[in-house]
Order: C-alpha cells, then structure tokens, then sequence
C-alpha cells in the first residue's frame, strides 16, 4: 500500500525525522545534543535516492547516506528491485563479514520514522561517478589495479555460504531467469524484438554445468567507490540474488557500463586482470566464451530496464526524470544486443 511521507517535504524537516531516528536508535543522553549538518541529495540513482549529511555530536561528526525509495512514496512489504532494503542492509551486512568492501548500516529505517523504507550508512571516502573516475588523473593508479580488485572481490561474494543469505533472496538460476525475462517482455507487449532475439539466443545457448552462488545483479562503474588506492565499497545491492556467478563478471564488461572508453571492464582495466583477479580467490578461470555469453544477458537486462522505466513513466507510476531518461535508452541496449550477437563486439 502506498503511503504518503509526512515532514519530509524539505531539507529541513527531512534533517528533523533523521535526527529523531538516529537520537532513538542510539538511546545516550549525548545522542540528544547531536544535531544532522550538511544534509544533501546527491546526484544520480534512477532506483534510489540517495543523500549525504553528518551526525555531529560532542565527539564529533559521523559521515552518513540514507538510501531510500525515490520521491514521497512509501510501500515497506516492496522495493523497486526484489530485495526490500531491509533485506538489502542485512546482505550488506553478511558481505562485510566475508571480506566484501562495503559501507557500515548504522540503521535499518521503520515506518515510525516518516523517512519512507530505506537504511542509514557509513559514507565511505571515495569517489563512484564514472566519468571522474575514468579521467581524472588522481585516479590513474587506482585504475591500473581496479580490474583486478574488482575480480576479487567477486571471488568474495560468490563464495559467501547461501545459508546466510536473507530468506527473501530471489533465485534467479538456470532457466528460472530466462522465464522471468520472457514474463517482463510479454507483460510489455514484446514492444522490442531485438530484446527478444537476445533471450531467444541466450536460452538456445544454455552453459553447461553452472554454478548457483550469491549473485551482486549490478556490479558495474558507477556502483563501486574508488579511492586513489583503488576500490573502497561496493555499493547498491537492490538487485541481489541466486544464480551464475559468472553473471556478475559479464555484466562489469557490457558496453553500457565503459562510459564510451574502449577498455572492456568497467572502461577502466582488461579482462586479464580481472579473470586473475577472479581465479585468485576462488580458483575457477571463467572462459571468454562465458564472459561474453554473460555480456548478452547483459544487454537484454540493461534493455529491459529502459523498457520498465519507460512503461513507468508512460503510466504515470513515477513520472520522474531519471525513469524517463532512463527509458529513452533502450535503442542503445539493442543496438548492443545485436552488435554481440554477430560477434561484432567484445
């Protein structure tokens, strides 16, 4: 059920409801002197808002994001992806016990907060906007190491046991994803038949003996902090679930996510680095046949993003900017599609 938020119409009394949740949340009497300074949305995040500020205490001020469902509305049984956020903060929680660079979830938000579903965490240093990150020469070196960190701590998530994962985690294995994919184009019409060529080949090419691990669903430049020493967080975890792991190594390398720069994984490093990155950690050396199986699906998920967030703003669900800036895409996502098909591109 929709609801409407109340008192976080503006910066201002978006500040009171947070710092009413952190001042419950913490209990101290200090916690009551504390007060919330510099509070801003940051640009970005079609799925999420996003926005920074400080818990300024009398021991100091504590960096955080609260990451919430956009605009005003509020469904706390849902979320835009499969995971609810509450989910989500908890999956992040399990991946920084295992070694996965991720920020601190300080608190998981509750209806009585009035701040609409979504969690408080550390903000973490770095920088996650890719154009900056690609040229900027502060981040050179970062660069040169990124692909192999990124390899590696892939290797992390995939090996994180599946008893620990959230109950709701969505399983996306084997054919479970395809039919989901044939479910959201039929639900739309099949508007696209390049989207449904690509589905066609992917599922007349199945992968033999596949995995079935914890899979991030949206490790890509863009959802990754980089400090000058290369990557500090992994960020965004709404899209989680069950499946290839090998999913996640393609999606980093689809042409979407290099930002027009010619290097294959992330725009930023090369598929050696990042396999070795990969193979460190878990032992296993996915094939280039793999990669590029993967970096299909890729583009037909990509694909079917921009169709959901067009038929969202058509339908007047969310008609915000970022659904429609997103939805005017997905000719890019075809023309990507049928470019790998023809083995046109890497």
């Amino acid at each position: 059920m929709q609801k409407e938020l109340t008192g976080v119409s503006n910066v201002e009394s978006m500040a009171d409801c947070l710092r009413a949740a952190l001042s419950g949340a913490d209990q101290t009497a200090l916690a009551n002197s504390a007060s919330i300074e510099g509070l801003e949305r940051l640009s970005g995040g079609a799925n999420m808002e996003t926005w920074s500020f400080d818990w300024v205490g009398p021991a100091g001020a504590e960096p955080l994001i609260l990451r919430r469902l956009p605009g005003q509305a509020c469904d706390f049984e849902g979320a835009v992806g499969e995971l609810t956020l509450k989910d989500e903060a908890t999956l992040i929680a399990v991946a920084g016990g295992y070694g996965v660079p991720v920020p601190v979830v300080r608190l998981v938000l509750c209806p009585e907060h009035t701040l609409g579903q979504g969690y408080i965490m550390s903000r973490e240093r770095g920088e996650a906007l890719p154009f900056r990150l690609l040229a900027d020469e502060c981040y050179r070196e970062a660069r040169e190491r990124l692909a192999f960190q990124c390899g590696q701590t892939l290797g992390r998530i995939h090996k994180i046991p599946l008893e620990l994962l959230p109950i709701g985690l969505a399983d996306h294995s084997g054919m479970l994803l395809f039919q989901r994919a044939q479910e959201l184009l039929d639900t739309h019409e099949n508007l696209s038949p390049v989207l449904q060529l690509g589905l066609n080949w992917l599922r007349d090419k199945p992968r033999r003996g596949p995995q079935r691990t914890l899979v991030h669903g949206d490790f890509r430049n863009g959802n990754l902090l980089v400090d000058e020493g290369g990557l500090v967080a992994v960020l965004d975890w709404e899209l989680a679930h069950l499946g290839d792991p090998i999913q996640d190594l393609g999606y980093i390398c689809a042409n979407v996510w290099r930002f027009g720069s010619p290097k294959p994984v992330g725009g930023f490093g090369d598929y050696a680095d990042l396999l070795a990155g990969y193979e460190s950690v878990t032992g296993i050396a996915p094939t280039m046949a793999d990669i590029h199986y993967w970096q299909v699906h890729a583009a037909l998920s990509w694909g079917m993003v921009c169709l959901r967030m067009l038929e969202m703003y058509r339908n007047g669900e969310d008609p915000s900017l970022e659904r429609a800036a997103v939805g005017r895409r997905l000719s890019e996502a075809e023309i990507d599609l049928l470019l790998l098909i023809e083995g046109e591109s890497d």
